[in-house]
């Protein structure tokens, strides 16, 4: 349990925690005042409540992710961070974990929330040029020699200002060099078939499981709705947990088809002008097998410039 007033003091600096953010499974984000330069942060801890009551296995790997994040984080060069979360400091704090984030304006998850229910959507450029800024950002996480595996709008940071976003929470981050089949890891609503059924030894994921993800997004940018697919997988693990796959399977004796035909032509809508580059590569991210999935960030940011040029205009922000 943390409170407000609390001094908390890592490897360059001490931070004065102010309100809680948001929390997750293993972790808080709390805003925090900086005491040694003017200006407030971001800053991550474990969720000492959770981990107290939490098995040693799953303390175990908590702890493992948050010293992924951090490990990935300090990896990157100070200016290549332009679509990832920037690391400020980091160090521990009761003797686990603790990292102070650049603070920006919420998540996309809430945002687009506030959006929806405001009665408004996100213009087909917008959408087009948010999709480009995360192939980006996982460009970043592939060339540094991890995959992602959790891109989802919660995930994902917006600077208002700048109508940026920038991809937060790598504790999932998997190395690319270990291609072994591992356990579950990720948000089901948003997972490619080889994340969410698992194979006899686990779930076999690569740097194009990420892609499908993307591919996810980008119908939900440009629709405001999941797709199908995804709900059912998010719905089946809901009831059903780990065992959601199988009952999936069970129930429809295969797995449910990802992209529909009123799917695809409501996408196509949306995008009018840009329909046909945008539907093409919604295609190719949304493909059932890995291989078929582009095999580049280049790839998806070629047809993503030819559907922005289609459009005629710069990227526009929400409409009414």
């Amino acid at each position: 349990m943390y409170d407000a007033g609390t001094v908390i003091s890592l490897a360059g600096g001490q931070y004065r925690l102010r309100e809680p953010l948001a929390g997750a499974a293993y972790g808080v984000v709390w805003r925090a005042d900086c005491l040694h330069v003017t200006g407030a942060v971001a800053l991550k801890l474990v969720n000492l409540d959770q981990m107290a009551r939490a098995p040693e296995a799953l303390r175990a790997r908590w702890l493992d992710s948050a010293n992924i994040e951090i490990a990935f984080l300090r990896s990157l060069a100070p200016w290549d961070g332009r679509h990832i979360v920037r690391l400020l400091d980091s160090g521990e704090h009761l003797g686990l974990p603790a990292l102070a984030l650049e603070l920006l304006d919420g998540d996309l998850a809430a945002y687009l929330a506030e959006e929806t229910a405001a009665g408004r959507t996100i213009a087909p450029g917008r959408a087009l040029a948010w999709t480009g800024q995360v192939n980006q950002a996982l460009a970043k996480v592939h060339a540094n020699g991890w995959r992602y595996l959790d891109l989802k709008p919660g995930n994902l940071l917006l600077d208002r200002a700048a109508d940026t976003l920038k991809l937060a929470d790598f504790g999932t981050n998997r190395r690319l060099d270990d291609l072994r089949a591992h356990t579950y890891a990720g948000t089901a609503n948003w997972q490619a078939p080889e994340q969410f059924f698992p194979d006899a030894d686990g779930y076999a994921t690569e740097a194009r499981t990420d892609y499908f993800a993307l591919g996810a997004l980008f119908y939900y940018l440009v629709c405001g709705r999941l797709l199908r697919y995804s709900s059912t997988c998010g719905q089946a693990w809901q009831t059903h947990g780990r065992d959601g796959a199988a009952a999936l399977l069970a129930a429809h004796q295969a797995r449910p088809p990802v992209l529909q035909l009123d799917e695809a032509a409501l996408f196509a809508n949306q995008l009018g002008p840009a329909a046909v580059p945008g539907l093409a590569l919604l295609r190719r991210l949304l493909a059932d097998s890995p291989a078929e999935r582009p095999q580049h960030a280049l790839d998806i940011s070629r047809l993503l410039g030819q559907a922005t040029s289609l459009l005629g205009a710069p990227p526009a922000r929400s409409a009414a």
